[in-house]
């Protein structure tokens, strides 16, 4: 089955900026988005400032894209445990954001030396990480097949 997949770890808030997040944790991110900045019609606008990091490696597995963005943010744990209660107390927060696109036949499938994509675990690492930091966990699956059969 084609599958696309990736996933990030990210800080959001309505009132401090990426550029804030990244000063305050001395991390550079992969990515951001500036709240209010993306219009695509009527309303597609971030709601959200957003710091992230990410891994869109393909030919991994969950876990390992997971495991490679914990370890570039575990030494700084504490800063951002610190950061997330600061942010939460505005309606901000941390979350890690798994995103999967089954059946994107825009993708190939792996090889068969490559593990099997759909197995995918959070071991105590990584729990231990997300409890530190008061992270959220948030998996988005799309199947793709529905889009193809509108084309």
């Amino acid at each position: 089955m084609p599958l696309r997949q990736y996933a990030y770890f990210a800080l959001f808030s309505r009132h401090t900026s990426a550029v804030d997040m990244t000063s305050r944790l001395g991390i550079a991110p992969d990515e951001v988005t500036v709240r209010g900045s993306r219009f695509t019609e009527p309303a597609v606008v971030p709601v959200d400032h957003s710091w992230m990091v990410a891994c869109r490696e393909s030919g991994l597995r969950v876990d390992e894209q997971i495991t490679r963005v914990l370890d570039r943010l575990r030494p700084h744990t504490d800063c951002i445990g610190d950061l997330t209660g600061e942010l939460a107390r505005t309606g901000g927060g941390a979350v890690l954001q798994i995103v999967r696109y089954f059946n994107d036949t825009g993708r190939t499938c792996p090889g068969t030396d490559t593990p099997d994509p759909l197995g995918w675990h959070l071991d105590r690492e990584v729990l231990d990480f997300l409890h530190a930091t008061g992270a959220e966990v948030d998996i988005d699956e799309y199947d793709m097949s529905k889009a193809a059969d509108t084309r």
